[in-house]
């Protein structure tokens, strides 16, 4: 697998798991997800941005973000907000954060109607380059082809390409 390539496959039809190796040192990529100042560069498909990104990075404690389309050539999605929560589970750092990510309304108040995901993130030491592994467990196969068909897949691969070229620019 090459640097800018991304593994992707579905076991039991409700766990997407997502990999790709990043040039640069765990720590480095796992600080990524970490702190406010560096996330709020990268996450997000191209054309959006995170006017808002509040991290209380500990088990138990909350990420609130909203993306926003800031891309004029993305038509109907231009000015569009979409705000994100998500609940810290587990942290074992630099290795592993598990968190449950909602839907949610820039109050933080999570969104029934759509689904949740419980998201284990492990960060792999790979000779000075570190592996991630994203495993996303969806509560039923409609829920993940839900996101699927939302562009999901297509999402992460851009969000992921722009932390590349983040933890490039740092290293």
């Amino acid at each position: 697998m090459t640097n800018n390539v991304m593994a992707s496959s579905v076991e039991n039809g409700r766990v997407l798991v997502l990999e790709r190796v990043f040039d640069a040192p765990r720590e480095l990529v796992f600080r990524m997800f970490k702190e406010p100042e560096h996330l709020s560069r990268w996450w997000g498909p191209k054309g959006w941005e995170l006017p808002v990104c509040k991290i209380d990075f500990r088990p138990g404690g909350v990420w609130h973000y909203c993306m926003k389309c800031v891309d004029r050539n993305q038509g109907d999605f231009y000015g569009m907000e979409s705000w994100g929560k998500g609940v810290y589970k587990e942290i074992i750092e630099p290795e592993k954060i598990v968190y449950v990510d909602f839907f949610s309304d820039a109050e933080g108040n999570e969104n029934p109607d759509m689904p949740s995901t419980e998201v284990t993130l492990t960060f792999i030491e790979q000779d000075g380059k570190t592996k991630l592994v994203n495993r996303a467990v969806y509560v039923s196969e409609e829920a993940l082809k839900t996101v699927m068909d939302m562009g999901m897949l297509e999402g992460i691969t851009q969000t992921w390409d722009r932390l590349d070229e983040i933890v490039q620019s740092l290293k």
